[in-house]
């Protein structure tokens, strides 16, 4: 039974070993007396009976009940007794420590799987491995302490997936939408130090970036910032050069002259400023070491007073960022952030609107850096209840909120949590078993994902301000005083709490043998949706809590349930054969479809999918099809809230090479022009499996990279 692995308790996998069996059972037969024992027949029998299940895949808690039955069936109640004492009593030793084995290869850089779990982070640097070392411990005690059993014996057999469990030990959340215009506005406090209102459009940049840097430090997940509270700013500084000038000149120069070098002045320190925001996120480095994973939002919006300047800005961060940053080798690469939002409205969906130069700009900065991602203002007006905002950094979004005055609030709100469900392995479970055993282990599958989501919400109660000041006592989210309790901030709707799903295609395939494209698939998938929303929908009512049903981006997790499944089930052609699963309601990636019919398609999943979603699709030749893409930006507008593109057509930033970057012998990236090896300086920012992040087949992780080689 070498081919059976067994899941230690710290989520470890090794070979089964039939000898530590027979070693707890005779240390428990050494503790009883001997007419109690089991002899060496009843032993051995006992270790067929689990040799005999012939899993592939086996948790060491299960391995443990079975002997404990086992004994009693053979009427040996002091010697099952005996064991289960010998069970606490290990378990007692491993509460002790349990982390060393972890901790001591990250440092030794050989836990892979930890290393190489976010790819925004340089696993081998002293700040980031301080990160990863305190998230083994947080990962550990919420495992063997903080969760219930049950929670995480399914996380560990990948029922579902509690996210974060690296950061759990502490009470802080998940994303948010910082509250930037109030803190610019009305100041803020960093380090006991008070930041007032900036003067000028470069200070607010500069201002605006070490809020981001402070806010992740104090958060795990992702942040996003509405660009257009910068507008006043630039004004503000386009009056200060023009009452320089006037100072300076006075009548000796025409007013043509005066208004020149006045907007000189300012496109000078607008080009300044959006430089500040773009080198600031990229070299600052948090306290969880990487880069603050942060959002920007372009947002127009009709009646803004600062309209026209908020468009001078999106255009300086669109060419900005179309131009990219330097390596450390000179070479102009795609930063990974911020990650940029752009929204299409009346204005600007390139229908003869005012600004539909920003969104030529916008494409063409697709078509290099596939950046930005698209919302339509239109459609997002119709699930929103008339709203237009940001999703958090992680890509969920708040639901609709009224503060005490009836009006609608977005920023300084924030997301508690996330907790994602299998569905694949509930169809793998209930295929031969029919859709009225589908639809009650489903329910069961929920109401495990509630029992977990409040396990992150109770975490929270009782947090007080001091936890995090630039949150909750400077304007972040909140400004309230020094040891107040956040627990209102948790309740009412005011924040979410994500229930995520993997696999829509792969559970369709399973319980109706045709894919969701297909009418009889596309069914049942819109009512397993329909169903997992309702239940997000009751839990709102029973808790006040906001519960949103999110197409979580986890591209990392479509790989760990479709590994873990494949080893408790076996190979199934067209799930867990892939060695991935679809992620959330997308379409699979080997189905061919046009852009324009995948975007409808997947549209009236977004309308369920509230708490967040996101569809892309692929171009090929981005770079030479901007026709093509505008022609998608127009059908996204009137067809689909959020898009993104994705394109075969890689470049390498060394030689210049505009063709099919190959993969080598040892599964590394190369150009097959000037045989550059160097993932950075190369365009090859693919997203298959339903995949929504970039860059993530870095050399020397050769394992993942040839998952993926085998699916292109």
């Amino acid at each position: 039974m070498s081919a059976m692995k067994v899941i230690k308790r710290d989520g470890a996998s090794v070979d089964f070993d039939r000898a530590k069996i027979v070693t707890a059972i005779l240390k428990a037969n050494a503790a009883v007396d001997e007419d109690e024992q089991a002899d060496a027949a009843q032993i051995e029998a006992i270790v067929k009976d689990i040799e005999r299940i012939r899993r592939a895949r086996i948790l060491v808690e299960d391995i443990q009940d079975i002997v404990e039955q086992k004994l009693m069936e053979m009427g040996k109640f002091a010697l099952a007794k005996a064991y289960i004492i010998y069970r606490y009593t290990r378990a007692l030793v491993r509460r002790a420590n349990t982390t060393d084995d972890s901790i001591l290869s990250l440092i030794r850089r050989d836990n892979k799987d930890v290393m190489e779990e976010n790819s925004n982070k340089n696993a081998v640097t002293a700040a980031t491995q301080r990160d990863l070392i305190a998230g083994e411990v947080s990962r550990d005690l919420t495992r063997r302490i903080l969760l219930p059993e049950k929670i995480s014996k399914a996380h560990d057999e990948g029922a579902i997936h509690f996210h974060d469990s690296d950061y759990f030990v502490q009470p802080i959340f998940n994303c948010c939408l910082i509250n930037i215009g109030d803190m610019l506005d009305n100041g803020t406090v960093m380090n006991g130090k008070l930041i007032e209102s900036p003067k000028s459009f470069q200070v607010a940049c500069t201002v605006m970036t070490q809020i981001i840097a402070n806010v992740a430090s104090n958060q795990y997940g992702g942040q996003s910032v509405d660009i257009s509270h910068l507008g006043k700013y630039l004004r503000r500084s386009y009056d200060k050069f023009d009452a320089q000038v006037r100072r300076t000149c006075g009548d000796g120069i025409t007013e043509e002259a005066r208004q020149g070098i006045v907007n000189a002045l300012l496109q000078a320190e607008l080009r300044s400023g959006v430089q500040t925001i773009q080198y600031q996120i990229n070299t600052l480095m948090t306290t969880n070491g990487q880069s603050p994973f942060v959002t920007i939002f372009m947002n127009l919006q009709e009646g803004d007073p600062y309209i026209d300047e908020n468009a001078l800005i999106i255009e300086e961060i669109i060419r900005q960022r179309l131009q990219g940053i330097k390596n450390e080798k000179g070479v102009y690469v795609t930063p990974a952030f911020p990650k940029l939002i752009y929204v299409l409205d009346e204005h600007n969906c390139l229908k003869g609107g005012k600004y539909d130069y920003l969104t030529k700009l916008a494409v063409q900065c697709s078509a290099k850096r596939l950046y930005p991602d698209y919302i339509s203002a239109k459609k997002m007006r119709e699930n929103y209840q008339g709203n237009v905002y940001s999703c958090m950094g992680c890509r969920s979004f708040l639901t609709p909120w009224k503060d005490v005055d009836g009006e609608y609030r977005f920023e300084g709100r924030f997301n508690q949590g996330v907790v994602s469900l299998n569905l694949p392995q509930i169809g793998i479970l209930c295929r031969e078993k029919g859709e009225d055993a589908f639809w009650n282990l489903l329910d069961e599958r929920l109401d495990l994902c509630f029992e977990a989501l409040m396990c992150r919400h109770n975490a929270l109660k009782g947090t007080r301000s001091d936890v995090s000041p630039v949150h909750w006592q400077y304007g972040a989210i909140a400004r309230l005083g020094k040891g107040e309790v956040i627990d209102r901030y948790l309740l009412n709707g005011y924040s979410t709490i994500s229930l995520g799903y993997i696999g829509l295609y792969e559970v369709t395939k399973l319980m109706k043998g045709v894919s969701h494209t297909e009418p009889e698939g596309l069914a049942f998938a819109l009512e397993i949706m329909r169903r997992m929303r309702a239940a997000a929908d009751k839990w709102k009512q029973q808790t006040t809590i906001a519960f949103g049903l999110y197409g979580t981006p986890a591209e990392s997790l479509c790989y760990r349930f479709a590994r873990i499944d494949k080893e408790r089930f076996g190979t199934i052609e067209d799930v867990t054969d892939k060695g991935y699963y679809t992620n959330s309601y997308h379409i699979d990636v080997r189905e061919e479809i046009d852009a324009f019919s995948k975007f409808t398609f997947e549209s009236q999943f977004q309308t369920i999918s509230t708490g967040g979603a996101i569809s892309y699709v692929e171009i090929p030749n981005m770079r030479h099809n901007l026709d093509a893409l505008e022609d998608v930006v127009r059908f996204i507008y009137d067809n689909i809230q959020y898009a993104e593109f994705n394109t075969k057509s890689d470049y390498c930033h060394v030689c210049g090479f505009d063709g099919e970057i190959i993969v080598n012998d040892n599964f590394e990236w190369e150009c097959p022009q000037c045989h550059n090896k160097d993932h950075a300086q190369m365009n090859v920012t693919r997203r298959t499996c339903g995949y929504l992040g970039e860059n993530f087949w870095n050399v020397g992780k050769t394992k993942e990279i040839k998952a993926r080689v085998l699916h292109l």
